[in-house]
Formats: C-alpha cells, sequence, structure tokens
C-alpha cells in the first residue's frame, strides 16, 4: 500500500502553493510522500512565509515566484522542474479562486469580470496542463494531473455564475484531455472541494456550526489536509485506473443542497450587509 501512495524518485508541481490553505497542503503531503516538488505562486511573500518553513523542515521543495497565467511564467516553472534531479511526474493546479467583490447578479456582470474569473481559474488550469502534459509525454514515462474544480461546477452558483461557470469549464477540459492522453499513460482527474476552511472562504464564510449541521449531511465544513488527501489519491498509483473524474470532497453538501435562503443567496455569507450588495442589479 505505501509503494501506490509513494512518488519518490517523481516531481510534482503545484501551481497554486502558496496561499496557506489546499495548495500548501497539497505541497507538503506530496513532499511527505517522497516527490520533489516544485511549489508555484505569484507571490514570493506567500512562498517565504507558506513553503519557507516547509523547506526548512527539509523536504524536497523548490519555491518558484511565476504568475501561471502567463506564458512566461509557465516557461520559468518547467525550467525549474526540467533542473530538479527526478522526473517530470505530476502537476496540481490549485490557482484560481475568486475575490469577494466577484459575487453578483448574472445581471451585472461585465465582460472584464468573466474573463477576470476565467483567467484565473480555466486558464491557468488549461495552459499548465497542457505544458506539463506536453513535458511528460516527451519523456515517454506515466504521469498524474489533478485540478482543482468546485462545488459550484458541480450544481449551480447563485450570484457566482462566472466563477461556477469556469470551475464548471475545468471539469469539462478534466474529461476530454483525459481521452486524449490515456494513450500517453497520462491521467487528468479533478477534485470539486465543498465548503473548506481556508484564509480565502474565511473572507465570506464565517462560523456558525448550526447552519454547517444544517446545510452539510457531515455537520461540519471540510479542512485543507481533507481536500489534499484526495488530490494526493488522484495523484498516486493508488488511483492507476481513474481517468477523467470529477471527485465531490463535501461532507455531503451536494446531496443535501439546502444552503440557500429565501431569496436563493448562499446562507454561508457572512451578514445581510454583503447579501444585499451582492444582489443590487444595478
Amino acid at each position: 500500500m505505501d509503494e501506490l501512495l509513494s512518488l519518490a524518485g517523481r516531481t510534482v508541481v503545484v501551481s497554486g502553493a502558496g496561499g496557506g490553505g489546499i495548495g500548501t497542503t497539497v505541497t507538503r503531503m506530496a513532499a511527505e510522500a517522497g516527490a520533489t516538488v516544485v511549489a508555484v505562486s505569484r507571490s514570493q511573500d506567500n512562498l517565504d512565509t507558506h513553503i519557507g518553513p516547509l523547506v526548512d523542515k527539509g523536504l524536497a521543495i523548490i519555491p518558484v515566484a511565476a504568475d501561471a497565467a502567463t506564458d512566461a511564467g509557465i516557461s520559468t516553472v518547467l525550467d525549474a522542474a526540467r533542473g530538479a534531479e527526478t522526473t517530470l511526474y505530476g502537476l496540481v493546479n490549485v490557482a484560481g479562486g475568486a475575490a469577494p467583490s466577484t459575487w453578483m447578479p448574472a445581471t451585472r456582470v461585465s465582460r472584464q469580470d468573466w474573463r477576470d474569473l476565467f483567467t484565473a481559474n480555466l486558464e491557468t488550469m488549461f495552459f499548465m496542463s497542457q505544458a506539463v502534459a506536453g513535458e511528460i509525454r516527451a519523456s515517454g514515462e506515466p504521469g498524474s494531473i489533478v485540478s482543482v474544480s468546485s462545488i459550484s461546477g458541480m450544481n449551480t452558483a447563485p450570484y457566482h455564475v462566472a466563477y461556477g461557470t469556469a470551475k464548471a469549464a475545468i471539469v469539462a477540459a478534466t474529461r476530454t484531455m483525459a481521452v486524449e492522453l490515456a494513450c500517453d499513460g497520462i491521467r487528468v482527474n479533478a477534485v470539486a472541494p465543498g465548503v473548506t476552511e481556508t484564509a480565502a472562504s474565511a473572507t465570506y464564510v464565517d462560523a456558525d456550526p448550526d447552519r454547517d449541521r444544517q446545510a452539510i449531511a457531515m455537520g461540519r465544513r471540510g479542512t485543507p489536509d481533507e481536500q489534499a488527501g484526495a488530490i494526493l489519491f488522484l495523484l498516486s498509483d493508488l488511483s492507476g485506473y481513474i481517468t477523467g473524474q470529477t471527485l465531490l470532497v463535501d461532507g455531503g453538501l451536494n446531496l443535501r443542497w439546502t444552503h440557500l435562503g429565501a431569496d436563493n443567496t448562499s446562507l454561508f455569507l457572512k451578514d445581510d450587509d454583503f447579501r444585499a450588495a451582492i444582489r443590487r442589479h444595478e
């Protein structure tokens, strides 16, 4: 079993590693499983804060400050992967997300809002996957790509249509790339997290155990470790016959889908003022 989970002798790129949440946790877990991890973040400060301590512990992690939304950034990442002593095997696409200001009615979404969210979430995933898949295919070795979608891409995303649509597109891209790359021995999968306790989600999700018990079948929000565990499974040989799949990691939230209030805004939003602000149509 340990051999199936091991990533020893393999290089794994984690795009979006520096936020202190899922990406940072995946970086740690992959390195603990034996991988050399190329930890990518746009922010050097974030790398210093969240990845630096992991490097100090002796884990085989190469911090790389690069923007996954640009060709230059992707080239920088590939150069770092080529410089590693082990063979490039895997990619985890965590880069993305959405600021609280992106919540709004569909009638208010501008072209720029739409493009920004698609760039941050879908384009970073696709073009990084394209580049890493090409590198793995050229080596003739097998590989595994795992991307982070969202429960918002698996169901409806009221007042967050651009984000939800971008995350749904990740699911579609995952399925198509899985078919195209299967003959090269490269598996392509995704996870779709539910509400997870991260610094990013804390900007608009408050602590409310009673609400969590009402909305989520397991009665609580997930943790970065639980999301990273599912990602590590899909990255490793334990999932060697799985490709083209998106695994919901949501504690059963999607099974109940009771977290919308009477006005169809999420009960997870912090306060009535924020809820009213995103519903304004002017």
